[in-house]
């Protein structure tokens, strides 16, 4: 199967066996696309534009969880603070 390198473009030839580990430079076609990729995203010229949907859904539960223990918190102290 011939596959195109996402960072240089250049095309090379894959070769998958069943059971076998896949090439060290998988998916691009050489060890050195690869550590270029990985300077890439080390140096943080790389990026995840759009938050992941699960993030979302933890912040929005995160929020809650808090509210609610702020709001139990504060009820704990007027109930302390009312039986003195």
């Amino acid at each position: 199967m011939k596959l195109k390198c996402s960072l240089c473009g250049t095309i090379y030839e894959f070769i998958y066996m069943k059971d076998e580990p896949l090439p060290s430079n998988f998916p691009f076609c050489s060890d050195r696309c690869k550590s270029i990729d990985l300077g890439k995203w080390l140096n943080e010229e790389y990026c995840i534009s759009t938050p992941l949907p699960e993030t979302e859904k933890i912040t929005e539960m995160e929020q809650i969880f808090t509210e609610f223990h702020e709001e139990a918190f504060a009820r704990l102290l007027r109930d302390d603070t009312e039986s003195e």
